[in-house]
Protein backbone atom coordinates (compact mmCIF):
# COMPACT_ATOMS: atom_id res chain seq x y z
CA UNK A 1 0.00 0.00 0.00
CA UNK A 2 1.18 3.50 -0.78
CA UNK A 3 1.70 5.71 2.27
CA UNK A 4 -0.17 8.88 3.13
CA UNK A 5 2.19 11.86 3.09
CA UNK A 6 1.86 13.88 6.31
CA UNK A 7 3.44 17.33 6.26
CA UNK A 8 4.46 18.71 9.66
CA UNK A 9 5.25 22.42 9.81
CA UNK A 10 6.11 22.70 13.51
CA UNK A 11 7.74 20.26 15.95
CA UNK A 12 4.83 20.19 18.41
CA UNK A 13 2.08 20.11 15.76
CA UNK A 14 2.40 16.55 14.53
CA UNK A 15 -0.29 14.21 13.21
CA UNK A 16 -1.59 13.25 16.66
CA UNK A 17 -4.77 11.19 16.54
CA UNK A 18 -4.75 11.21 12.74
CA UNK A 19 -1.66 8.96 12.78
CA UNK A 20 -3.29 6.73 15.40
CA UNK A 21 -6.33 6.35 13.16
CA UNK A 22 -4.24 5.47 10.10
CA UNK A 23 -2.29 2.84 12.04
CA UNK A 24 -5.49 1.26 13.38
CA UNK A 25 -6.66 0.93 9.79
CA UNK A 26 -3.33 -0.54 8.62
CA UNK A 27 -2.69 2.48 6.42
CA UNK A 28 1.02 3.38 6.17
CA UNK A 29 2.11 6.99 6.43
CA UNK A 30 5.29 9.00 5.97
CA UNK A 31 6.15 12.15 7.90
CA UNK A 32 7.66 15.08 6.00
CA UNK A 33 9.16 17.46 8.57
CA UNK A 34 9.21 20.93 7.05
CA UNK A 35 10.33 22.24 10.45
CA UNK A 36 13.43 20.00 10.25
CA UNK A 37 14.32 20.96 6.68
CA UNK A 38 12.78 17.99 4.85
CA UNK A 39 12.13 18.87 1.20
CA UNK A 40 8.66 18.97 -0.28
CA UNK A 41 8.19 15.70 -2.25
CA UNK A 42 9.10 15.88 -5.92
CA UNK A 43 7.53 12.48 -6.71
CA UNK A 44 4.09 12.79 -5.10
CA UNK A 45 2.70 9.91 -7.18
CA UNK A 46 4.18 7.51 -4.64
CA UNK A 47 1.64 8.71 -2.05
CA UNK A 48 -2.00 7.65 -1.71
CA UNK A 49 -3.07 10.96 -0.15
CA UNK A 50 -1.80 14.11 1.55
CA UNK A 51 -2.38 15.43 5.08
CA UNK A 52 -1.27 18.87 6.22
CA UNK A 53 -0.96 19.67 9.90
CA UNK A 54 -0.94 22.97 11.80
CA UNK A 55 1.74 25.55 12.55
CA UNK A 56 2.26 28.99 14.10
CA UNK A 57 3.17 30.68 10.81
CA UNK A 58 0.82 32.32 8.29
CA UNK A 59 0.28 31.11 4.75
CA UNK A 60 0.89 34.75 3.80
CA UNK A 61 4.44 34.68 5.19
CA UNK A 62 7.35 34.77 2.76
CA UNK A 63 8.61 31.24 3.48
CA UNK A 64 10.45 29.22 0.83
CA UNK A 65 8.47 26.01 1.34
CA UNK A 66 5.00 27.55 0.92
CA UNK A 67 4.94 27.80 -2.92
CA UNK A 68 6.03 24.15 -3.43
CA UNK A 69 3.50 22.97 -0.83
CA UNK A 70 0.74 24.87 -2.66
CA UNK A 71 1.88 23.23 -5.90
CA UNK A 72 1.85 19.83 -4.18
CA UNK A 73 -1.72 20.37 -2.97
CA UNK A 74 -2.86 21.27 -6.47
CA UNK A 75 -1.03 18.28 -7.98
CA UNK A 76 -2.57 15.83 -5.51
CA UNK A 77 -6.04 17.18 -6.14
CA UNK A 78 -5.57 17.10 -9.93
CA UNK A 79 -4.48 13.45 -9.68
CA UNK A 80 -7.55 12.59 -7.58
CA UNK A 81 -5.50 11.88 -4.44
CA UNK A 82 -7.34 13.12 -1.35
CA UNK A 83 -5.99 16.04 0.66
CA UNK A 84 -6.88 16.87 4.25
CA UNK A 85 -5.78 19.99 6.13
CA UNK A 86 -5.80 20.84 9.84
CA UNK A 87 -5.79 24.58 10.76
CA UNK A 88 -2.74 25.92 8.88
CA UNK A 89 -3.20 22.93 6.58
CA UNK A 90 -6.76 23.99 5.80
CA UNK A 91 -5.56 27.54 5.14
CA UNK A 92 -2.91 26.22 2.74
CA UNK A 93 -5.60 24.26 0.90
CA UNK A 94 -7.81 27.33 0.61
CA UNK A 95 -4.93 29.43 -0.74
CA UNK A 96 -3.92 26.69 -3.21
CA UNK A 97 -7.50 26.72 -4.53
CA UNK A 98 -7.63 30.49 -4.99
CA UNK A 99 -9.02 31.41 -1.58
CA UNK A 100 -7.65 34.04 0.79
CA UNK A 101 -6.49 33.86 4.39
CA UNK A 102 -7.15 36.91 6.57
CA UNK A 103 -7.32 37.87 10.23
CA UNK A 104 -10.29 36.41 12.09
CA UNK A 105 -12.22 39.02 14.15
CA UNK A 106 -10.87 37.36 17.32
CA UNK A 107 -8.49 34.58 18.23
CA UNK A 108 -9.93 31.21 19.16
CA UNK A 109 -7.85 29.22 21.63
CA UNK A 110 -9.15 26.22 23.54
CA UNK A 111 -12.32 24.12 23.55
CA UNK A 112 -15.13 25.80 21.61
CA UNK A 113 -18.25 24.42 19.97
CA UNK A 114 -18.60 24.04 16.22
CA UNK A 115 -21.92 23.46 14.46
CA UNK A 116 -22.39 21.27 11.40
CA UNK A 117 -24.01 23.01 8.43
CA UNK A 118 -27.33 21.45 7.43
CA UNK A 119 -26.44 20.09 3.99
CA UNK A 120 -26.05 16.70 2.28
CA UNK A 121 -22.31 17.27 1.85
CA UNK A 122 -21.84 18.01 5.56
CA UNK A 123 -23.85 14.91 6.47
CA UNK A 124 -21.59 12.85 4.22
CA UNK A 125 -18.64 13.85 6.41
CA UNK A 126 -20.24 14.18 9.84
CA UNK A 127 -23.21 11.85 9.71
CA UNK A 128 -26.04 12.82 12.05
CA UNK A 129 -23.78 14.99 14.25
CA UNK A 130 -25.17 18.53 14.52
CA UNK A 131 -22.45 20.05 16.74
CA UNK A 132 -19.44 19.06 18.81
CA UNK A 133 -16.73 20.62 20.95
CA UNK A 134 -13.49 20.96 18.99
CA UNK A 135 -10.08 22.32 19.88
CA UNK A 136 -8.87 25.62 18.40
CA UNK A 137 -5.71 27.68 18.23
CA UNK A 138 -5.79 30.29 15.48
CA UNK A 139 -5.95 34.00 14.73
CA UNK A 140 -6.57 33.79 10.99
CA UNK A 141 -9.35 32.34 8.88
CA UNK A 142 -9.72 31.07 5.32
CA UNK A 143 -12.33 31.84 2.69
CA UNK A 144 -14.30 28.97 1.17
CA UNK A 145 -12.74 28.26 -2.24
CA UNK A 146 -14.84 28.40 -5.38
CA UNK A 147 -16.74 25.14 -5.86
CA UNK A 148 -16.24 23.98 -2.25
CA UNK A 149 -18.95 23.55 0.38
CA UNK A 150 -18.80 25.02 3.89
CA UNK A 151 -19.27 22.29 6.52
CA UNK A 152 -18.63 23.76 9.97
CA UNK A 153 -18.96 27.09 11.79
CA UNK A 154 -18.22 28.41 15.26
CA UNK A 155 -19.73 31.45 16.92
CA UNK A 156 -16.61 33.55 16.25
CA UNK A 157 -15.45 32.00 12.97
CA UNK A 158 -17.98 31.11 10.28
CA UNK A 159 -15.59 29.12 8.08
CA UNK A 160 -14.42 26.17 10.17
CA UNK A 161 -14.33 23.50 7.45
CA UNK A 162 -14.97 22.98 3.75
CA UNK A 163 -15.10 20.02 1.39
CA UNK A 164 -14.39 19.80 -2.31
CA UNK A 165 -15.14 16.28 -3.49
CA UNK A 166 -12.86 13.94 -1.51
CA UNK A 167 -10.78 16.83 -0.12
CA UNK A 168 -11.34 18.36 3.34
CA UNK A 169 -9.93 21.56 4.83
CA UNK A 170 -10.49 22.39 8.51
CA UNK A 171 -9.74 25.47 10.62
CA UNK A 172 -10.26 23.63 13.90
CA UNK A 173 -7.99 20.93 15.32
CA UNK A 174 -9.67 17.51 15.48
CA UNK A 175 -6.33 15.66 15.67
CA UNK A 176 -5.48 16.60 19.25
CA UNK A 177 -3.93 14.42 21.96
CA UNK A 178 -3.43 15.21 25.64
CA UNK A 179 0.32 15.62 25.13
CA UNK A 180 -0.20 18.10 22.28
CA UNK A 181 -2.59 20.23 24.32
CA UNK A 182 -0.20 20.37 27.28
CA UNK A 183 2.75 21.24 25.03
CA UNK A 184 0.80 24.00 23.30
CA UNK A 185 -0.32 25.47 26.61
CA UNK A 186 3.34 25.71 27.67
CA UNK A 187 4.71 27.08 24.41
CA UNK A 188 1.73 29.40 23.90
CA UNK A 189 1.52 30.80 27.43
CA UNK A 190 2.64 34.24 26.26
CA UNK A 191 0.05 34.32 23.49
CA UNK A 192 -2.71 33.35 25.91
CA UNK A 193 -1.66 36.10 28.34
CA UNK A 194 -1.55 38.70 25.57
CA UNK A 195 -5.18 37.95 24.68
CA UNK A 196 -6.39 39.19 28.05
CA UNK A 197 -9.93 38.16 28.91
CA UNK A 198 -11.28 37.37 25.45
CA UNK A 199 -14.23 34.98 25.80
CA UNK A 200 -12.88 32.92 22.89
CA UNK A 201 -9.51 32.34 24.57
CA UNK A 202 -9.19 29.89 27.44
CA UNK A 203 -6.52 29.61 30.10
CA UNK A 204 -4.40 26.47 30.30
CA UNK A 205 -6.27 25.12 33.30
CA UNK A 206 -9.56 25.49 31.44
CA UNK A 207 -8.19 23.57 28.45
CA UNK A 208 -7.05 20.72 30.68
CA UNK A 209 -10.36 20.43 32.56
CA UNK A 210 -12.20 17.14 31.79
CA UNK A 211 -9.45 16.47 29.26
CA UNK A 212 -9.97 12.72 28.94
CA UNK A 213 -13.72 13.02 28.31
CA UNK A 214 -13.30 15.91 25.91
CA UNK A 215 -10.63 14.11 23.92
CA UNK A 216 -12.75 10.96 23.77
CA UNK A 217 -15.62 12.91 22.19
CA UNK A 218 -13.27 14.76 19.85
CA UNK A 219 -11.57 11.53 18.78
CA UNK A 220 -15.00 10.08 17.91
CA UNK A 221 -15.85 13.10 15.74
CA UNK A 222 -12.42 13.00 14.09
CA UNK A 223 -12.67 9.30 13.32
CA UNK A 224 -15.97 9.80 11.54
CA UNK A 225 -14.32 12.39 9.31
CA UNK A 226 -11.14 10.37 8.83
CA UNK A 227 -13.13 7.26 7.92
CA UNK A 228 -14.79 9.19 5.10
CA UNK A 229 -11.46 10.64 3.97
CA UNK A 230 -9.54 7.35 3.67
CA UNK A 231 -12.21 6.01 1.31
CA UNK A 232 -10.65 8.24 -1.35
CA UNK A 233 -7.05 7.02 -1.01
CA UNK A 234 -5.47 6.08 -4.34
CA UNK A 235 -3.38 2.91 -4.62
CA UNK A 236 -2.49 2.94 -8.35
Amino acid sequence: MKPVAIIRHSLTEGPGHFATFLERHSQPWELIRIDAGDPVPVRPDRFSGLALMGGPMSVNDDLPWIPPVLDLIRWMMASNRPVIGHCLGGQLMSKALGGVVTQNPVKEIGWLAVSVVDSPVAQQWFGDTTDFESFHWHGETFSIPEGATRLLASQACKNQAFALGKHLGMQCHVEMTAQMIREWCLSGAGEIEACGSLPTVQQAEQMETRLEARLGALNAAAERVYAQWIKGLVQD
